[in-house]
């Protein structure tokens, strides 16, 4: 499966309070969690762009590199507080690597699932499709994947723009894949998220 992921993990977490890649989550914490689903669901190559709290979270993910297939990159923009700065990051680290597409996903959202990342990577084994993105009642979530042919146009976008930019301005582009659990559209931001999650 010629599929990388970049988990975007450069965040402030200023409405958390305190470094949400940090945070305890099972017997792990948050971002070692996520890195675990991707690596579970067979994705062999994991980039994490860090930023906030950027020694600790890389502490963590070198640890992980004993168990799973992950390195991490850091976003000098990530103060710009935009997640666009971090994928650009990550696909400008990646794309000197042969991956014909990535999964961008999210640190903050450890209820990612397994099932969830497999169903995407078969969808584009399937479809070949530039763009495979989750949906839950018609609402589009994370991760979603992005062929190597678009990335040098994500890496052009410029600072005002969003990745719901990028994605509107392809929707002919987009294959969706279903999903049965609204864990796509969920990630953490607040305290108050994070205790209604915590498991």
């Amino acid at each position: 499966m010629n599929i990388t992921a970049i988990i975007l993990a450069a965040g402030k977490s200023t409405r958390m309070g305190s470094p949400k890649m940090l945070l305890p989550w099972d017997d792990t914490t948050i971002i070692e969690h996520v890195i675990s689903v991707f690596a579970k669901a067979g994705v062999h190559d994991i980039l994490v762009v860090t930023g906030g709290a950027r020694e600790q979270v890389e502490a963590i993910v070198q640890n992980c590199q004993k168990e799973y297939p992950v390195q991490s990159v850091f976003n000098k923009d990530y103060l710009a507080g935009d997640m666009l700065s971090s994928m650009q990051c990550g696909l400008r680290y990646l794309s000197e690597k042969s991956y014909g597409a990535a999964l961008i996903g999210l640190g903050d959202q450890p209820q990612v699932q397994e099932r969830s990342v497999q169903l995407l990577c078969d969808a584009y084994a399937q479809t070949k499709s530039p763009l495979v993105v989750p949906s839950f009642q018609m609402r589009r979530g994370h991760p979603w994947l992005v062929a190597r042919e678009l990335w040098d146009e994500i890496i052009a976008m410029q600072s005002f723009q969003t990745p719901r930019d990028f994605l509107n301005a392809h929707t002919k582009d987009i294959h969706y894949v279903e999903m049965d659990t609204p864990s796509i559209l969920a990630d953490l931001d607040t305290p108050e998220e994070y205790l209604k999650f915590k498991p």
